[in-house]
């Protein structure tokens, strides 16, 4: 079937803004037109399609079946022509970007090592990165604003329809400041006597933290911090005698310079797959290409350690 030459660009840009905010009211915001503007613009876009895009609930809006399947191609297909038009206004001449969203888990340790190799290597690229929820950030690369994903996310349900690479298996860990009193003498039964660090509620690292739990035997404290912050976890727990559930990946740097300790309980939960995730979709600029071959790199070097 040939395109509907009715479609408008302005059709894609309110569907794909509708996506990344799921919501009519920030959409119309952003794209500073009023909400039942957005709101005709869409349903001429719809009737078009002969289909609905979206399901409205009290939450927000949330993409149906037939909408995931077409944002896969309208994301791609406004930002090549984003692309297009970038090159007939010599930006083709600025230095070459990267996007690339990051996990918290990935944030400390991995990311700084990838980014000091992959400047070394390139003296003019400007990597961009994105941190927040894996949900918001893989939306972003359906989307086509992010070139890439980084982290755990294999659990997240907005990773259908786009392509997962296996790095390394991550291991949790019970994290506590040096002279903390468990140290002396762990004790799975004693963990619930002091205030918890873990992941937000409903997270795929925070379903790892209560295996480990469950795996140790522990009870968790109803006194608890719930953040994916790793500067405030950090913090907390060198000001207090809280534990934090945290990847080790996270907090690696701080145990090698003992600058925070472990609590051993001899268990390990294995964590889950941190990986890199593109949109299939969109061909993968060279940019975007480097910084692949530098994170594989040093994953390699992250599955021989011990």
């Amino acid at each position: 079937m040939n395109l509907d030459s009715r479609i408008k660009f302005r059709h894609l840009l309110c569907f794909l803004e509708i996506a990344r905010q799921g919501s009519f009211a920030r959409a119309a915001d952003v794209m500073a037109i009023t909400q039942p503007a957005i709101s005709k613009t869409l349903k001429e876009l719809e009737t078009l399609l002969g289909t609905r895009l979206f399901e409205r609930d009290k939450a927000g809006v949330e993409l149906t079946a037939a909408g995931v399947r077409f944002l896969r191609y309208a994301g791609p297909c406004v930002q090549a022509l984003r692309e297009g038009v970038s090159t007939l206004r010599n930006e083709q001449h600025q230095p070459p970007q990267v996007r690339v969203g990051v996990l918290s888990t990935v944030e400390s340790q991995l990311m700084p090592e990838v980014l000091r190799r992959l400047h070394g290597r390139h003296s003019a690229l400007v990597v961009s990165v994105a941190t927040g929820p894996g949900t918001y950030l893989l939306g972003q690369l359906h989307v086509g604003d992010l070139d890439l994903v980084i982290g755990r996310i294999t659990d997240s349900p907005q990773v259908q329809g786009l392509q997962f690479e296996h790095l390394y298996s991550e291991a949790m860990a019970l994290i506590v400041r040096p002279g903390h009193p468990l140290l002396a003498r762990p004790q799975a039964a004693a963990v619930s006597g002091y205030p918890l660090v873990l992941p937000l509620a409903g997270t795929t690292i925070r379903q790892h933290a209560d295996s480990l739990f469950v795996q140790c035997g522990i009870t968790p404290s109803a006194q608890r911090l719930e953040t994916l912050s790793p500067t405030l976890s950090r913090r907390y727990v060198l000001a207090s005698d809280a534990i934090w559930v945290a990847p080790r990946d996270a907090v690696g740097l701080d145990l090698a310079n003992h600058e925070l300790a472990e609590l051993d309980l001899g268990v390990r939960e294995p964590g889950g797959s941190v990986g890199l995730c593109a949109n299939a979709a969109i061909p993968l600029p060279l940019p975007a290409q480097w910084l692949c071959e530098v994170v594989r790199e040093v994953a390699a070097e992250y599955r021989k350690q011990p």
